[in-house]
């Protein structure tokens, strides 16, 4: 099913600013979240809804990628859509509420982040920087990408407990995961602050990750990187961040992209530049050159009377488009090479050159500067 315009779900213009964003889905959430509307599948989906649209237009990159090419051009940049109810947009309702009541705003929306099996957290999101060329870019490439991140514990398969032994009941909340609080007319449940809502504790943890449920290792990871990402692209890898506890979902892994600066062409979006020398005789009388791309060798040609600082355009030279593929150019600024060394029959016959063209010679160009000095004085 095609989805809605993320505009059109948090009724706000695309002009909006992020604080008209953010209130827009403050409204959304509170009307539609599945705690205020218990078994109404519509609604469930409004809030899905709401909370992905505000993902993506409180995010400046993605909002950008969005408001150019849509949801398909999110799914290029590998973003997956609905990731989970962000209850730190409340900020200051949740301190007003808390104070007056005494609960924390998640605990009474139940928006606290939680897993199977309970109170287990899911595995760290990681990030990192990786460096590409512009040769990379062009063709596409794939990538070595090395991690030190957290994996489950190989002696305690995770679950935190020396092997042979077993958890207890949580005798705070009796084993439920949650405490229930009084508050004139309001029964509010809160996590159990001692088991952290798992219902449950650990009095004999493994020695080999202390407890932890979790141990650093090394991993390598291959990344295709594909052809015409933009320097600071981001690419999702999911289910490659670091491993959650107690079986817990992992996190995912985001790879920024880092485009060298290249030694001969410069980048503007998917188009290339660069500059070749040529001789006076090559731009008078015109010329076919080799110079280097980033897909080999190719012809350049220079027509006669070419002037200093022209550019020359090689169509379909440069980058692709990542999403559309549609290949940019190439731009030659050509610049011309003054001889600093001439025999004397060089000399001889660009002067008979500049005769010929009734060009002004050393020594005319002398005497016009000295009448135009006693002029001056």
């Amino acid at each position: 099913m095609t989805k809605r315009d993320y505009y059109k779900v948090l009724d706000v213009p695309r002009s909006s600013n992020t604080e008209e964003v953010k209130r827009a889905y403050r409204q959304k959430a509170l009307q539609y979240h599945p705690d205020r509307n218990p078994g109404d599948k519509e609604a469930e989906e409004k809030f899905k809804e709401a909370a992905e649209a505000y993902s993506v237009l409180c995010d400046p990159q993605k909002r950008s990628v969005y408001d150019r090419y849509g949801q398909e051009g999110l799914r290029g940049e590998g973003y997956a859509g609905f990731e989970g109810f962000d209850s730190t947009i409340f900020g200051d309702f949740q301190d007003i509420l808390g104070s007056f009541f005494g609960f924390s705003f998640s605990d009474f929306f139940g928006t606290s982040r939680r897993s199977t099996p309970r109170g287990a957290q899911a595995g760290r999101d990681l990030a990192l920087e990786l460096d590409i060329t512009l040769e990379d870019v062009f063709h596409g490439a794939e990538k070595e990408i090395a991690l030190n991140r957290a994996e489950a514990c190989p002696a305690c398969r995770g679950t935190r407990l020396k092997p042979g032994t077993r958890k207890a009941a949580c005798p705070t909340c009796q084993g439920q995961g949650q405490v229930r609080h009084q508050q004139g007319f309001f029964t509010i449940s809160r996590t159990c602050p001692q088991c952290r809502g798992a219902g449950e504790l650990i009095s004999s943890p493994c020695s080999e990750c202390r407890g932890t449920g979790r141990v650093k290792k090394k991993k390598t990871l291959t990344l295709r990187v594909p052809a015409g990402l933009d320097d600071g692209a981001r690419l999702r890898l999911v289910g490659e961040g670091e491993a959650g506890e107690a079986g817990a979902p992992r996190g995912d892994l985001y790879v920024v992209m880092q485009v060298k600066k290249h030694d001969v062409f410069e980048r503007q979006n998917d188009d290339l530049y660069c500059q070749v020398s040529i001789s006076f005789s090559q731009a008078a009388l015109g010329a076919v050159l080799d110079i280097p791309t980033l897909n080999g060798q190719e012809q350049l040609k220079i027509p006669s009377g070419t002037q200093s600082g022209e550019v020359i355009r090689l169509k379909g030279k440069g980058l692709k488009e990542v999403r559309s593929q549609r290949t940019g150019d190439l731009y030659v600024r050509v610049q011309i090479r003054t001889p600093d060394r001439l025999t004397r029959e060089q000399k001889d016959l660009l002067r008979q050159l500049a005769e010929m063209r009734s060009e002004p010679q050393e020594e005319v160009v002398k005497a016009q500067l000295d009448r135009l000095k006693d002029v001056v004085h």
